[in-house]
This record gives structure tokens, sequence and C-alpha cells, in this order.
């Protein structure tokens, strides 16, 4: 077995999807090094879920007290933060409705609840879809922030503040694409969509209270696009892999009926997903073995081997690629999102070839947004 092999089946084993003998046994864990699956874990932000796996094995199987002290002190912390944040997500939600507008939360803690231990999963900011115009989302995050915090900056679709030393974003719209044609394809969907959205309510753990979560058929979509975006402007991890497989694994447990699958698969064409959706079920497939029978496209080989690979290269949101720097932050952080479309354009043409263009009418958005707030 590959030690990559070993890696994603202990993955499978730590979130209860794999029965994992060779690892109950010892057998596959003869001269394993502990200290680089560590490393991986802590590149990919899984180290809350892989020591879910490692507190199951027999002691004589389990990393010497040097690597698991810690990996348990940090595993900790993330259980301990996923407790924050939960709150933190009530409040905001509430105060958002008690200013009088729908909303619900994308991603993050509406996410963990579709794991076996909500509190593995390493938590990050808020994401809240405000079902309200920028100019009301823009009152709304200065109202938010008047008692203990502050709005920190505005982008084509959310404005973000720091509220209680938790750091929110509130949508005008959940996501955008940089080709024209399938943007106003995206943001129609969208605007059809979100009244079910912010009546999607669920009970939060460790809470008394309910909060609107994108219904799991929005999220197929939506969560489609949102690691596809990040894959074409930072890069991705396997935090994001697993939070998509739960939700494909929720949508087989919902009965999904072949009729509806079809209809989802004719909207993912429409929105021009299809050929990364096709790389994502190979990923899917390799690191969390979703069978095909579950897939919601067909499987992308080429493109799929390519997305996994930039996977373990750059890990969360591609912080750990090892980039060249000329030393100024602009020009690094612009060349390195040209050298990535010219990647990309043979794969995604229609979102790679738009992307330059996009990014430079958004620079000059986003300057003239500044003077317009700050006039």
């Amino acid at each position: 077995m590959s030690v990559l092999y070993i890696y994603f089946r202990f993955i499978q084993f730590s979130l209860g999807l794999y029965e994992g003998r060779e690892f109950m046994d010892g057998s596959a864990l003869v001269g394993f090094d502990w200290k680089k699956f560590y490393d991986f874990a802590r590149k990919q932000t899984l180290l809350g879920i892989i020591m879910d796996g490692i507190v199951r094995l027999p002691k004589v199987t389990a990393p010497k007290p040097g690597v698991l002290m810690p990996w348990f002190v940090l595993s900790r912390k993330i259980n301990s933060l996923n407790g924050i944040m939960n709150d933190a997500t009530v409040q905001i939600y509430d105060k958002i409705k008690h200013e009088g507008f729908s909303c619900c939360v994308l991603k993050g803690q509406g996410n963990a609840l579709m794991y076996p231990n909500p509190n593995s999963r390493t938590s990050g900011d808020i994401d809240v879809w405000v079902n309200a115009s920028r100019d009301d989302i823009r009152s709304l995050a200065h109202r938010l922030v008047e008692q203990n915090g502050k709005v920190l900056d505005e982008s084509l679709n959310h404005v973000v503040l720091s509220a209680d030393n938790v750091v929110v974003e509130l949508h005008s719209m959940p996501c955008f694409m940089a080709n024209s044609l399938y943007n106003s394809r995206l943001q129609k969907w969208l605007n059809d969509n979100v009244d079910r959205q912010c009546g999607n309510l669920v009970a939060f753990p460790d809470t008394d209270s309910k909060v609107a979560v994108p219904t799991t058929e929005f999220n197929v979509i939506y969560q489609l696009y949102h690691i596809y975006h990040h894959y074409f402007y930072e890069g991705i991890g396997l935090r994001q892999i697993l939070d998509y497989y739960f939700v494909i694994k929720k949508l087989h447990e919902d009965n999904f009926s072949s009729k509806n699958l079809r209809l989802l698969q004719k909207k993912i064409k429409y929105l021009g997903l299809w050929k990364f959706a096709g790389a994502l079920m190979f990923v899917l497939n390799e690191c969390m073995n979703l069978s095909e029978d579950k897939h919601i496209v067909p499987m992308d080989v080429k493109r799929g081997k390519m997305l996994l690979d930039d996977i373990l290269a750059g890990g969360n949101f591609g912080f750990h690629y090892n980039r060249k720097k000329i030393g100024c932050r602009f020009i690094d952080h612009n060349l390195q999102r040209l050298l990535r479309d010219a990647r990309l354009v043979a794969y995604y043409p229609s979102e790679a070839f738009c992307e330059p263009f996009f990014r430079m009418w958004h620079y000059l958005w986003r300057k003239n947004i500044k003077l317009f707030v700050t006039a």
C-alpha cells in the first residue's frame, strides 16, 4: 500500500466510514511515519478529524507521546473553538433577523452538522447570505459592529467585519463567475433559490436555537461552485473535499431520485460546472472511496488527477504552495493568478480566459467602492 493510500484510508477510518482492521491490528502501520502524517493533517486542516481515528487505536499501534500530545492539544482547541463558533453563528444570525432581514448561514458550521463528530471539523469564518441590497448590507455591517468590532473590507459579493473577535462575511450574493454568461445564469439561479434557503431551519449543536442553512440540493451546486472558485483563485485542500463528500452523502440519504439527478446534471451543465464536477468526482473516488453509482456526473480522470495533485501540493486554500516571489505583494498576487489562469486554460477555458479581464475590472470596482464608502 502506498503512503497516500494509507492516509486516505485512515481519514475514512477516522470518520467511521471504513472499519480499518489493518489500523486496529497495526499491520498497515508498521514503520509508519506519524510525524509526516501529522504534517499532512495540519497542511490539510484535518487534525481534529484524524485525531478521532487515533483515539480508537490500541495503545501499541498509536503514535508515540511526542507526536500524540501536540496533536491531542490542537484537537481539543478545535473542539472548543467549534463550540465558540456555534454560539457566535447563532448570535450573528439572530442579530441579522432582529434587524429585519432574512438570511442563511453558508458552509462553515452548517457543513459541520453533516459530520459524524461536528466538533472535529476545523472551523473558519462565519459566512451569511443576507437577502438584501448592497446598501442595506453595508449599513447592517456597521450596526453589527457598533458595540465591539469593525468593518474590515468590502468586495463584489460581501462585506467583511469583525465582531467580538469573530470574522463574519455578509454576502449580498454567495458567489459569482468571471465568465459573464455563466455568471448571469448563476445569479438568476441564486435569486430563484434565496427564499427557500433562508427558510431551511436546523438546530445547532449545544444551543437552543435554530438557524437557516442551505438545503442539500442547493449545496450540491453552490459548494461545487465554491470549490471551483477557490481552485482558480487560491487553491483548495482536503477539508473542502470532505465537506463536499458529506453533501453528496446526504443527497443520497435523502433518497435523491434518478429524475432529480438528471435535472441536477442539466443545471450543472447550464452553469458551466460540468468539467469541474467530473474532476471532483475523481478526487472523491480516490480520497473518500465514493462509489461511481453515487457520482453526480461521470468522473473526469485527466482533470481529476490535476485537481488532486494541486490539493496535495497546496493544502488548505493553497496556503502551502511553494511559490517564487518577486517581493511586491500586488505583483506577486496577480502574477500567480496569471500563471494559474495559463495553466488552467486548456482544462477550463471559459473561466480561465475571462478571469484576467474580470480581475482588472474588479480591481477598479474596489477602488471606486472605497472612494464611495469613505466619501
